[in-house]
């Protein structure tokens, strides 16, 4: 295979093989079709590169296959994952090798972790395992491409996979995620422990394993609630930032930006409470199997197995790819909520606009968990675009409005007897909608490209009020509606050029 960037390898390159070869995994790739505005210009870095290696820092070559023993990587190197890197070894392996569990991946605050492009590098926590990545705020963790700056792009390695023994609703309790990598998780212990994340960032992640199967940038595969995970930015990744199949698992301070499918993916029973995310679009980069800011199922098929996908999600902010009624966008993005598959999610004190659905709540069996008061929205407000047709969604408009058009709520039926909008706007819970975002105080920068956005609210805000926790139990007490109200949580750590970046 032809490279089409520079080879890993320079004459002075440090190539230490720290683990012994398992087989090296190679896939055909079929990337999907998007259009990625690469318009980040420079460096931020005035550090010279090495020219032999194209990396400030000597690279640790990790083999393809099995850490069993516990393992330290340091920020004085670069470690480039080759293949399938695996921290202990599944018993569901399929070399019908005995499991390995117990080892324990600790990396240092500050390391640089990349992606070999061609064997798909991807970083596995098997089972009954750990990672210790905790970061600062000041020396992030960050897991990227090996590209240099101006060439990298989504799927160019694979991602960070946690796969934890807590419960899922897949029969007989256990699942391999998709992609058939040997990625098994589930079991019967929701406290379980696989390790922590905190302040990492993860970028350009998402290569396809099969045809339209991709990892995410962060998978969590019924991974326990003594896992820690916070401060974790995912960007520009081939499919969804964040999924989770199953677990139990809490989450605070969460960043999905520009990637390519959904944000927020909830699966399998998920159970987990998340407080402070923030989803931001690209106009021009959706999936073909349509893109959501969230996408919740109880599983594929809708069945009524349990747990039930039940998790409570607070603080989040959702921003579509629309920033103005002119700005032209795939027309493959759809909802900034898409509820379905009889699941049973609470979402709290949070802030959508911008895409051309706000809510959809899909099937009758979905439907029926809300008019039972167990899929539940509250203190949520919606908002549309100015001037984007009749409603702020499209509908209404003509051809000189660009497409996609849509609608603020949107349903396959009625929630009880009542309409899903009017159910939406039920008094009690508190939901607000407003024909446009602008109407919200939140910072026009925040859809931009190239730069870092204000996330805080603009003074007056709406959204500075109007949060409620009562009778709530598992989030911080704030006042504001959103990840942010007049703190910015994203300072030092996260980064929105990663373009640019010289590692």
């Amino acid at each position: 295979m032809k490279k089409l960037y520079t080879p890993k390898f320079g004459t002075n390159a440090l190539k230490t093989m720290m683990f012994v070869l398992a087989g090296t995994l190679i896939f055909s790739s079929c990337k999907k079709t998007t259009i990625i505005e690469y318009n980040e210009a420079g460096s931020n870095s005035g550090t010279t590169p090495n020219p032999s290696t194209g990396f400030t820092k000597p690279v640790v070559e990790v083999a393809s296959g099995n850490i069993t023993t516990n393992t330290t990587w340091t920020k004085g190197n670069i470690y480039r994952l080759n293949g399938f890197v695996r921290v202990g070894r599944d018993a569901k392996n399929s070399g019908g090798l005995a499991a390995v569990e117990g080892v324990t991946l600790t990396i240092e605050a500050g390391t640089v972790i990349i992606g070999d492009r061609e064997t798909k590098g991807t970083l596995v926590i098997q089972r009954g395992n750990k990672i210790i990545a905790e970061g600062t705020s000041a020396q992030p963790i960050i897991f990227t491409s090996e590209r240099g700056t101006g060439l990298r792009e989504p799927g160019d390695w694979g991602g960070v996979v946690i796969c934890g023994k807590a419960a899922n609703n897949q029969p007989g309790g256990e699942a391999e995620l998709e992609g058939a990598y040997g990625g098994w998780h589930g079991g019967t212990n929701d406290a379980d422990n696989s390790g922590i994340l905190k302040y990492v960032r993860i970028d350009y992640a998402g290569t396809p394993i099969n045809p339209n199967q991709e990892v995410n940038s962060l998978t969590m595969g019924s991974v326990g609630s003594g896992t820690v995970i916070d401060y974790v930015q995912c960007s520009y990744g081939l499919d969804d930032a964040f999924e989770w199949f199953g677990g139990t698992v809490n989450a605070k301070h969460l960043i999905a930006y520009r990637g390519l499918d959904d944000d927020f993916d909830v699966d399998f029973g998920f159970r987990g409470t998340v407080q402070f995310a923030i989803g931001i679009r690209d106009a021009n980069s959706a999936d073909q199997s349509g893109s959501n800011g969230f996408e919740v199922d109880n599983d594929g098929a809708g069945s009524s197995l349990t747990p039930f996908t039940s998790p409570q999600f607070s603080n989040v902010t959702i921003i579509g790819p629309k920033k103005d009624r002119n700005k032209t966008i795939s027309t493959q993005f759809q909802n900034a909520m898409h509820l379905r598959r009889n699941n049973k999610i609470k979402i709290y004190n949070s802030v959508f606009t911008a895409y051309p659905n706000g809510l959809f709540i899909d099937g009758a069996t979905t439907l029926a968990n809300a008019a039972a008061g167990e899929l539940v929205l509250k203190n949520n407000v919606l908002a549309g675009v100015d001037g984007w047709g009749a409603n702020g969604y499209g509908t209404g408009g003509t051809t000189t409005f660009p497409n996609p058009i849509g609608v603020e709520i949107k349903s396959t039926g009625n929630v009880g007897t009542q309409a899903v909008d009017v159910w939406f706007k039920t008094a009690a819970f508190a939901n607000e909608t407003y024909p446009k975002w602008e109407d919200l105080g939140i910072d026009g920068t925040i859809f931009d490209l190239g730069a870092t956005p204000k996330f805080t609210l603009n003074t007056g805000s709406i959204l500075l009020a109007g949060a409620s926790f009562t009778g709530l139990t598992g989030f911080e007490t704030v006042t504001y509606r959103g990840a942010f109200g007049t703190t910015d949580w994203t300072t030092g750590w996260a980064n929105f050029t990663p373009q640019t970046n010289v590692y």
